[in-house]
């Protein structure tokens, strides 16, 4: 089998609301670098050799072609019913190419028929109106949902445009298209009417009490103005907003599919109301906001795989994917951690690793344009360094099943580069083993390509 041999030398305001809120808080100190060794029957070794062992080669990080190199992939997801795909940065070709690639190999040989991302639930349910209607255009609903945010780039068009030609050609098992997130998502009358249209339907009499609640919250189009309300007004809307959701929920058993998806929508109002509650610029406040929103992404998708059967594509930054994030002061409890909480072993999380290369993020998370950085490659101590001097120019690994002085390298803390919203920044420590299940590391990346009108 040829190998690649390297040189050594070698969301929207989401994310300005939720995942940015974290740059008001000081890189974590990065440790000291340390020679890598790990010890063995036979003293200490190289920890190169023992990952070599673990590390099975990725030939394209591209969709379409073969997907034998997935094999091995495929096999250690095993029966997981959501797999959470991460990313080391929030603007990288490849990393946004290879997650369409593996999404569809799950598609084709898994039964996978969701993909979820890290976008507001209200964008997640036009895309994947557009999915299974036909209706409209891929570029146009990628323009109008992913506006401002990381992913409003030509890679997720590909995945939107694949994923409706894959609808047309297999009517009988669609796949989906599922926004977990909260943050800063456009509330407008179209959403407000996937509840209030569901009670004027069924439940006439419940329709103006339910509009009354909705009165000063509806529509919301302009998160900064929206925050810019007195807390206290915004705290009532909130509370108006959950009354509106136990209002719908009363009526639970009475009308099937169509209930549930009217209760999941008032849901997600309400969410997004406390949410809003919360204040981003308040140090103090930091923290319950990271915890709430990701405790909300799980519960979203918990919800959407248990009413619906699929299996689940998660595509979320690394931070969200683990069971640990890089930075416990702001992610105390990660959505793969609930994740794991709610439903066990049927969750797989798979971390991302990068040696070097390109990206986008932002010089100032709140608002700021998304534009390119560039890094060189990893120095000494850090854990990018090391696995990149595996044989394979890219590659995955198990990191459950690796073998045992690989596990015991996987199970030491060492700085590694994971990027957000906000350039520049610190390695932080992670123990690869702790967060996460699956790890794939990539050598070199590109920022993703800006869209086209």
């Amino acid at each position: 089998m040829a190998t690649h041999k390297k040189r050594i030398s070698r969301p929207r305001l989401l994310v300005a609301v939720a995942i940015a809120a974290g740059a008001v808080l000081a890189p974590a100190a990065v440790k000291a670098a340390t020679v890598d060794t790990v010890p063995t029957a036979r003293g200490k070794q190289d920890p190169v050799h023992v990952l070599e062992r673990a590390a099975h080669p990725l030939r394209a990080t591209e969709p379409g072609g073969s997907t034998a190199d997935l094999r091995a992939l495929s096999a250690m997801i095993g029966d997981a019913k959501v797999v959470g795909l991460g990313e080391a940065t929030h603007g990288s070709h490849e990393f946004f190419t290879l997650k369409e690639r593996v999404f569809r190999h799950l598609v084709e040989k898994k039964g996978f028929t969701t993909f979820a991302l890290e976008l507001s639930w209200s964008a997640g349910l036009q895309i994947d109106d557009y999915l299974q209607t036909g209706k409209g255009d891929a570029r146009e609903i990628a323009a109008q949902t992913l506006a401002n945010s990381p992913w409003e780039r030509e890679e997720f068009v590909s995945l939107i445009e694949w994923m409706r030609d894959y609808n047309r050609n297999h009517p009988d098992r669609p796949v989906h298209f599922m926004g977990d997130d909260i943050g800063a998502p456009s509330l407008n009358d179209a959403f407000f009417e996937r509840v209030t249209g569901y009670a004027k339907k069924n439940h006439p009499e419940a329709l103006p009490r339910l509009n009354e609640l909705y009165t000063g919250l509806r529509p919301i189009d302009d998160a900064f103005a929206y925050l810019a309300k007195p807390l206290a007004e915004r705290q009532q809307l909130a509370a108006k907003a959950q009354q509106a959701l136990e209002l719908v929920s009363s009526h639970k058993g009475s009308g099937g599919d169509a209930f549930d998806w009217a209760e999941q929508n008032a849901r997600s109002i309400a969410q997004t109301a406390k949410f809003f509650t919360l204040n981003p610029a308040d140090r103090e406040s930091l923290n319950s906001l990271q915890r709430f929103r990701d405790e909300v992404m799980a519960q979203n998708v918990t919800w959407w795989q248990k009413h619906t059967g699929d299996k689940i594509l998660m595509s979320a930054q690394n931070n969200h994917v683990g069971y640990v994030s890089d930075n416990p002061e702001l992610y105390s409890k990660t959505q793969g951690s609930f994740l794991r909480d709610t439903i066990g072993k049927n969750y797989l999380p798979i971390g991302f690793t990068f040696n070097q290369g390109s990206f986008l993020s932002k010089d100032a998370a709140l608002g700021g344009e998304w534009k390119k950085f560039t890094v060189g490659a990893a120095e000494p101590g850090r854990n990018e360094h090391t696995l990149d001097q595996v044989r394979y120019r890219d590659f995955y690994l198990d990191v459950r099943k690796a073998p045992a002085a690989a596990r015991a390298w996987l199970n030491v803390a060492r700085p590694t580069l994971n990027i957000g919203t906000q350039f520049p920044e610190k390695p932080r420590d992670i123990t690869i083993a702790k967060s996460f299940d699956i790890l794939i590391h990539l050598h070199e990346i590109r920022e993703a390509e800006k869209m086209k009108p």
